[in-house]
């Protein structure tokens, strides 16, 4: 009976993943994959936190590394390359998730409760009042224009402006008055 175990990070590498000191070098990518994924993904976990995404990071990385062999296995070490690509990709992909959380913040609409019933019924009496009426004390009460302000704008006199006024604040209190209420003086 065989028992197989997973390498520790005190482990060398499997045969066929040490230098060959007298000759050109020879690196297995299987041996050096079985090797070092295990402790590539415990470094990558330690830094960002989340096994899954680390174990995709140098999954990603060692796929990088797969199709460039022929130059990455010439490397002093080829894990120390691996080991940076994985971080970089891990970096890259916090940016991402970074950028696409502003993005999705500024795009989220923003609850804004709807007009309550004394503004409605404000917007009620002021569509009811003739249109210099109304503007009038739109200019004066909502925009803090001075009578004068307004007379200029409308190029009207101040007294008209005045008369607009007084008008306009009567309307508004006749419909704006509840009609429960009722002025009783005894």
């Amino acid at each position: 009976m065989t028992v197989t175990r997973e390498p520790q990070l005190d482990d060398p590498p499997p045969e066929g993943t040490a230098r060959q000191p007298d000759g050109p070098t020879t690196v297995d990518f299987d041996g050096l994959y079985h090797a070092h994924f295990r402790s590539l993904t415990i470094q990558l976990t330690a830094y960002c936190g989340d096994l899954a995404q680390a174990q995709d990071m140098v999954q990603e990385a060692f796929c990088r590394a797969f199709a460039r062999w022929s130059r990455v296995s010439r490397y002093e070490d080829p894990v120390a390359w691996v080991r940076r690509v994985a971080w970089n990709l891990t970096t890259s992909r916090w940016r991402r998730a970074r950028t696409a959380r502003a993005w999705l913040h500024r795009q989220r609409e923003e609850y804004v409760p709807g007009p309550g019933p004394d503004r409605v019924a404000l917007t009620a009496a002021l569509a009811g009042l003739p249109a210099n009426q109304r503007r009038a004390v739109v200019l004066h009460y909502l925009a803090d224009l001075s009578v004068a302000q307004i007379a200029v704008q409308e190029n009207v006199p101040e007294g008209t402006v005045k008369s607009w006024l007084h008008r306009g604040r009567a309307a508004l209190a006749a419909q704006l008055t509840p009609t429960n209420e009722v002025n009783h003086h005894d």
